[in-house]
């Protein structure tokens, strides 16, 4: 799996216009805390439980159409739970997934708040909030 940092993924995105753009973080999060423009919300895990998605891997298919060869980038908050994603994505026969390393919010800052040091939001990247 690649892993690149946000300004990476972004360009990455931009020469790639056919690859798959998954945010999977929590529905509350995808909402209300803001998500990349143009990404595609698929659940990783989610409340009330934050059981993993059984679906994941099949929503993320769906999405791709025919193809395993279709690339894939998979952000989340940090970069962890995206990571697990894409090892599925890559398990069921995904040929290209790309984890966004740092995620959308970025690492934790000495007086734990995020998008203060790194991620996403923090590049200045498109994003959106619903």
């Amino acid at each position: 799996m690649k892993q690149l940092q946000p300004r990476e993924a972004h360009a990455y995105l931009k020469d790639n216009p056919e690859a798959l753009f998954i945010d999977c973080r929590s529905e509350m999060e995808f909402l209300f805390v803001g998500h990349p423009q143009g990404a595609t919300h698929v659940p990783w895990n989610d409340g009330p439980d934050w059981e993993v998605n059984p679906h994941f891997v099949a929503d993320v298919k769906k999405l791709a159409g025919n193809g395993l060869e279709r690339p894939v980038v998979v952000i989340c908050r940090s970069g962890q739970r995206s990571f697990l994603a894409g090892e599925a994505l890559e398990a069921a026969g995904f040929v290209e997934v790309v984890n966004v390393v740092h995620g959308f919010e970025g690492e934790l800052d000495e007086q734990h708040h995020r998008s203060s040091r790194s991620g996403w939001r923090f590049d200045g990247l498109p994003w959106e909030q619903s």
